[in-house]
């Protein structure tokens, strides 16, 4: 909702939402990775449901619509930045936390849209106990059948299958900071170190913390990819009701990335 004492002049309808995606190049039949913030519309009637309905009706029964569902908290505490915690906590949060669960987790920071994709009927959550997906529509099942535990942006990964598939990625008042698929390119390129994280998961029936490998990823290079992709003409932006909306090809963008990393990896200067 807008903030007190503001005056909506340009609510946005679900037609309305309709004819943008169809204006930047969304199509019924695609394979749509969406990152969203509702919260950058000056006032969309509905919410986040009219948003989710938009992106279904443009999509249509052959369409695949896919979310990142992030649980946060279920992480490694020593990672924590915002706040951060003390030592002495650290072993109490990995013992007491709960184990994941694709559909009573918290998805704290990905937004009220997320929210409120994950609970239509037949959306499909992947397996990872961390940085799972939510995909809905024909293939859904495939995105999201296997996430690999370690490197789990990686090769075994919604992400690489969205890649292979030619994919679209959809920001609705995000930046291009906020596309998970991008962190594909780090893995591809080792331009990051490796570390360990931790997750609580649910094993034979006993909650356990489990370790698992990650890299230390980074999505603040790809905003300065993003400048490369627009003098490409690679990405398509239309504005609605305050909000920019930016829509282009998944495995074009992973490729501009990885190669930017080939270019600029210290890394690179030891192989």
């Amino acid at each position: 909702m807008t903030e007190k004492n503001s005056m909506v002049n340009d609510p946005v309808t679900k037609e309305m939402l309709v004819q943008a995606l169809e204006k930047t190049g969304v199509r019924k039949g695609q394979i749509l990775e969406v990152h969203s913030s509702l919260s950058s519309f000056h006032y969309v009637i509905g919410g986040a449901r009219t948003i989710v309905d938009a992106l279904m009706e443009v999509e249509g029964e052959g369409g695949t619509i896919l979310m990142p569902t992030q649980v946060s908290d279920n992480s490694e505490p020593g990672d924590w930045c915002n706040p951060p915690v003390s030592p002495d906590a650290y072993q109490t949060i990995r013992d007491s936390i709960p184990a994941y669960d694709p559909l009573l987790s918290d998805v704290d920071g990905m937004g009220a849209v997320v929210e409120n994709f994950r609970h239509r009927e037949g959306v499909v959550i992947s397996s990872h106990p961390a940085v799972s997906y939510a995909a809905w529509g024909r293939y859904a099942k495939l995105l999201c059948n296997r996430q690999s535990l370690h490197f789990p942006l990686s090769e075994e990964s919604p992400t690489a299958r969205l890649y292979e598939l030619k994919g679209y990625v959809l920001l609705i008042g995000c930046d291009l900071d906020k596309a998970t698929c991008m962190h594909l390119a780090e893995y591809r390129t080792d331009c990051r170190p490796i570390k360990i994280n931790g997750a609580k998961v649910t094993e034979n029936g006993r909650d356990v913390w489990k370790k698992y490998l990650d890299l230390d990823i980074n999505s603040e290079d790809f905003l300065k990819i993003k400048k490369t992709m627009q003098r490409k003409n690679m990405i398509r932006e239309i504005m609605l009701g305050g909000c920019k909306i930016m829509f282009f090809p998944a495995a074009a963008a992973i490729d501009e990335a990885t190669a930017y990393f080939e270019r600029t990896s210290v890394f690179e200067l030891y192989r």
